[in-house]
């Protein structure tokens, strides 16, 4: 358990999704974590999972397409990633396409989940201290045709933290914005 935290709940599962309002738009979804600011209740978060769909197959050789996902712990105008400050956690599935011969196109896959858990010697992922997360997606390349969906579980507890801790949680994930 990190210093200054006390577990006020069992472990517990937060799941959410967010969906493209059109094809290679941008979106992202507020996930309500319901904390009580009054008691310095903060989310420690253990585990995340980030499931995005497959990308479009790329209109032709050479093209490419991916889907994005990110969950942060404030509001974002783009996916991020984990070199971004506010994110938590990320994942993407990108598919490109590559002439075998003169009559065929292959299609290749990769997928990227970043962090999915938390390490042996660490207690936790991050803390969320504000009262809610974000959740964007994002389908991007040559030749996006239909809208995409993220889904994340997000695994943890409930926390209350002692009045500077809760302090400094909040100022650093509000100045992370």
């Amino acid at each position: 358990m990190p210093t200054g935290l006390k577990a006020t709940s069992s472990p517990i599962q937060i799941s959410s999704s967010v969906s493209e309002t059109g094809a290679g738009v941008f979106t992202s979804t507020q996930i309500d974590l319901t904390l009580n600011p009054l008691d310095n209740e903060v989310f420690v978060i253990t585990q995340v999972n980030i499931d995005v769909d497959a990308p479009d197959m790329p209109a032709a050789s050479g093209e490419q397409n991916f889907v994005s996902a990110s969950l942060s712990t404030t509001s974002r105008a783009t996916v991020g990633g984990i070199n971004n400050e506010n994110v938590l956690a990320a994942a993407q599935r990108y598919m490109g396409a590559k002439n075998i011969n003169a009559n065929n196109a292959a299609s290749y896959q990769f997928d990227r989940e970043d962090p999915i858990f938390v390490a042996q010697d660490l207690d936790y992922l991050g803390i969320v201290a504000t009262n809610n997360m974000f959740l964007q997606v994002q389908g991007e390349g040559s030749s996006p045709i239909t809208p995409k969906t993220a889904r994340c579980r997000v695994y943890g507890y409930r926390a209350t933290a002692s009045a500077s801790v809760y302090a400094a949680l909040v100022q650093s994930e509000l100045l992370s914005a």
